[in-house]
């Protein structure tokens, strides 16, 4: 029993998105820019998005904001060394809109998942 726990527990038994992602949902949309990459990601009740670097390690400055149609942006903005998010709001059957940046580069979409 002691061996099956170490195989489960190996290196490989997760991708590295996973350890980085802490958003609940599917994936749905991935925008790249020139210093990160913005992801958003959705389940039944809620949207969420982070922004990660591309070359973690240094402290930048780095943002993510997410919003639905009618309401209030989330906003997660600072210097950090991975990511910044997640931010989560509630999107039942409404558009979201999402930004990211990092260290003064940074990416977003319009209004989707409508």
């Amino acid at each position: 029993m002691t061996a099956a726990a170490l195989t489960l527990a190996g290196p490989g038994a997760q991708r590295a998105d996973a350890a980085v992602s802490a958003c609940a949902g599917r994936p749905q949309k991935t925008v790249k820019f020139a210093t990160g990459e913005l992801r958003i990601y959705k389940n039944r009740h809620y949207a969420c998005a982070i922004t990660i670097s591309t070359r973690p390690g240094a402290r930048r400055a780095m943002s993510v904001s997410l919003q639905a149609r009618g309401g209030r942006a989330a906003v997660d903005k600072g210097v950090f060394k991975r990511q910044a998010g997640p931010v989560t709001v509630h999107a039942l059957n409404r558009c979201v809109r999402a930004t990211g940046a990092v260290a003064g580069s940074s990416g977003s979409t319009g209004w989707i998942l409508c």
